[in-house]
């Protein structure tokens, strides 16, 4: 029997709390901080940003997310629409740069019915995929194996982030930022 060793898994194990310093949105407080690299945020735009999952399907498992707090996406403007997908774009150029995956998922869970953990706040959800990068693990085991630490995944994809046109990167901030 082949054994998944993940350390690093028994904090959240043994959390009581899921977010304790989190008061109303994680979308919403998470980049008004001084912590991007802590945060997972590893780009922005004017009205959007790139964070990775913190429980990722594969390695690379980021999500695109606009500063507007809303689950409805009728409810953005165009201008944050067009931020939005400008970014989406370069969230798949840079995990193509960084992962080299044969294929991506992307999509949004909207409303309460489609399955996502945070309904009041849209994401968009750009997941990295690889021929025969399914196996019999989530079917049988309840599992899933992630081959990459986030702090490691963080790296690579703000490397190709930063390797952009228009990419800036400060002192002051660890996520590559975006004019538009």
């Amino acid at each position: 029997m082949d054994q998944v060793f993940a350390p690093w898994r028994i904090e959240w194990i043994r959390r009581e709390e899921k977010n304790p310093d989190i008061e109303e949105c994680v979308f919403c407080e998470l980049p008004e901080r001084d912590a991007d690299r802590d945060n997972r945020i590893v780009a922005r735009s004017e009205h959007a940003f790139v964070m990775l999952n913190n429980y990722p399907y594969n390695p690379g498992h980021a999500m695109v997310i606009p500063h507007t707090h809303t689950g409805e996406y009728t409810a953005l403007t165009d201008e944050t629409l067009l931020d939005h997908a400008r970014l989406k774009q370069r969230t798949f150029d840079a995990l193509e740069a960084a992962f080299d995956p044969d294929g991506f998922n992307a999509g949004l869970n909207l409303g309460d019915g489609a399955g996502g953990s945070i309904d009041d706040h849209l994401h968009t959800h750009v997941v990295p995929r690889w021929q025969g990068d399914t196996n019999f693990m989530p079917v049988i085991g309840d599992t899933t194996v992630i081959v990459e630490a986030l702090e490691a995944t963080y790296d690579h994809l703000h490397d190709a982030f930063a390797a952009q046109d228009g990419a800036t990167v400060s002192d002051e901030a660890d996520a590559v930022a975006f004019d538009r």
